[in-house]
């Protein structure tokens, strides 16, 4: 598989209120939270997988089967065509870049291979499954399972595993040597960005960015990169180079049973646990007590130089030495290094869910109703969440997929129009009625803070979509509302405020829901038969059929604390009622 993604951002300003507390209000006074801005060649990834797999049925009795298998994947993480992709290692020097900051290396320096990570080759995955047709004569078990042939049993247990996204590779476009990702390390004049507006001190021109050449390797060095334009180097998300391929363990139990000729129900728990999930964590975080201590320094200046109470300088306070224990690979030169991520295999999930499902048919009219309890934890529902490396376990919450419970009924009703009306012809026959009704929980809403106010810095590592922050949650009903017609918040705001100075929220990332569905979506259709081989289609389709609004989706709930206007309201909803004509002709 060859990708060949290319990205150039020609200039971002990120504006969170950092200056005045309102974004708005920053926008106008031309101060932003920050800019990015970057520069690269193209990637050209390339990735193979290859996988093995052996299987046996084995009929162990009339009513009993018993399937075994075993897979063998080999998983290569992508790598580049012309190795313009790279990692962190501590204490670590190139040899292809002799200049290079310490700690950054690339594919060809001692031990680092093409894919950064090493081919797994120990990925053995065992799948074993049954199923098992119960037959009973008499008494309570044939009361329940029926007679043979009516009811079975099976039940699976396997292990799964898959390989690197592209966008772990991708994201590491224009990242020095191979290009450039600026960040501005303090807040930014919006009229001249490389000027950070609390200090004047100018940041230098960085772009146009030359690239080196291709052909870079032990015997071929190059010594003519200036890495001085690059410190402090920020927003690259690195890919760890003890990555190992992810693997999840699936298992389900699922009893059927025959009703009637015309109905079936079946019943089934289903789980899977998640392991060596990739996740973005957070490499070399800023120091609370150190900036505390230090004159002038606040939110998102972690990355400038401050003169300590001795006299003495001080090269921002990210990460100096025992600061933490990070189990991503913490980066402890601060002079060296801004803001960066981890992209390592730390994160965990599980899923657990009671499913069923009644499916009956009859005369051309069908019925297919199924209802799931369910519940998602993770610790980031996407590559862009981080991981707090301090307290992995704060961010293991709810997915944010996750509902709770969902009903779901489709049908087709074949209405009795030749018996109603005692005749049968093109005008009666071939009419039907579909639909599909939901009803189900809300997703979870995801509190967010962009305020900074832990003075970690974890904003803008080229990948993230939210800081570390999440605000404080004080104790008190939670007086939920998913009723977004009456004007009040989906939460009870007054309990999260903004995150204490110095210090991190200890509200979840996701802990409570918004509103949930009620959805109709109906259609009615009429065939007319033309000839043996011909025939004309109509159709009238409603979705969202009685129009009820629907508050759910991404970002239904405004759950950004810092943003004191739409707090805790509910900002979104689903499309109103639409409805469309169709004729279609078959030959």
């Amino acid at each position: 598989m060859n990708d060949y993604p290319n990205g150039t951002f020609n200039g971002t300003f990120n504006i969170n209120g950092t200056e005045s507390g309102d974004p708005c209000a920053d926008f106008l006074l031309g101060v932003p939270s920050n800019f990015t801005q970057s520069s690269g060649s193209p990637l050209y990834l390339r990735n193979r997988y290859e996988g093995l797999y052996a299987q046996d049925s084995w009929r162990a009795r009339p009513n009993l089967t018993i399937n075994a298998g075993l897979r063998w994947d080999i998983i290569m993480p992508f790598r580049e065509k012309y190795n313009q992709i790279q990692t962190w290692i501590p204490n670590a020097q190139s040899t292809l870049y002799p200049g290079a900051l310490p700690g950054l290396v690339v594919p060809g320096d001692p031990g680092i291979p093409k894919t950064l990570a090493p081919t797994g080759y120990k990925n053995f995955a065992p799948r074993l499954g049954f199923a098992y047709a119960p037959k009973f004569d008499h008494g309570f078990f044939k009361a329940l399972f029926g007679g043979g042939g009516e009811s079975s049993i099976r039940a699976s247990y396997g292990v799964f595993y898959t390989e690197f996204p592209g966008l772990a590779a991708g994201v590491m476009y224009g990242v020095p040597p191979f290009g450039y990702n600026y960040l501005s390390p303090a807040p930014p004049l919006m009229a001249t960005p490389f000027i950070s507006a609390a200090t004047g001190v100018n940041n230098g021109q960085r772009f146009p960015f030359p690239f080196p050449p291709h052909n870079i390797s032990a015997s071929n060095p190059d010594k003519s990169v200036n890495w001085a334009n690059f410190a402090p180097l920020a927003a690259d998300p690195f890919f760890n180079h003890r990555n190992r391929a992810p693997y999840i363990n699936n298992y389900m139990l699922s009893i059927q049973r025959q009703l009637s000729p015309s109905a079936l129900l079946t019943m089934s728990y289903v789980g899977n646990q998640g392991h060596r999930i990739l996740a973005v964590v957070a490499a070399n975080l800023g120091n609370p007590a150190l900036c505390l201590s230090l004159p002038g320094c606040a939110q998102f200046g972690e990355d400038n130089n401050y003169t300590s109470a001795s006299g003495g300088i001080v090269y921002g306070t990210r990460n100096l030495p025992g600061d933490q224990n990070t189990y991503g690979a913490p980066i402890t030169t601060s002079e060296n290094y801004g803001e960066n991520a981890s992209q390592s295999t730390v994160a965990n999930s599980n899923y657990n869910a009671l499913e069923t499902t009644l499916r009956y048919q009859r005369s051309g009219s069908q019925f297919l109703l199924s209802y799931a309890y369910a519940k998602s934890i993770d610790q980031g529902s996407n590559l862009g969440e981080q991981v707090d490396p301090r307290n992995p376990r704060q961010q293991r919450t709810i997915s944010a997929w996750d509902q709770r419970q969902t009903f779901v009924a489709s049908y087709t009703l074949v209405p009795p129009l030749a018996s109603l009306f005692h005749r049968s012809n093109r005008l009666t026959d071939d009419w039907s009625i579909s639909g599909t009704t939901r009803f189900s929980t809300g997703f979870p809403v995801t509190l967010t803070d962009n305020s900074d106010n832990s003075l970690l810095g974890t904003l803008g590592n080229g990948i993230n979509n939210y800081l570390l922050d999440t605000p404080q949650q004080l104790p008190g009903p939670l007086k939920i509302n998913t009723n977004g017609r009456n004007g009040k918040p989906a939460f009870n705001t007054a309990l999260f405020p903004i995150e204490a100075y110095g210090t991190l929220g200890n509200a979840k990332r996701r802990a409570f829901y918004g509103p949930g569905i009620e959805n109709f979506d109906l259609t009615v259709q009429k065939n007319v038969r033309l000839a043996e081989s011909k025939s004309l289609e109509f159709r009238v389709e409603a979705f969202n059929a009685f129009n009820h609004t629907q508050f759910y989706g991404p970002a239904s709930v405004d759950g950004q604390v810092d943003d004191t206007m739409h707090f805790g309201d509910i900002v979104s909803a689903a499309s109103p009622r639409r409805m469309q004509l169709v004729g279609k002709f078959n030959f």
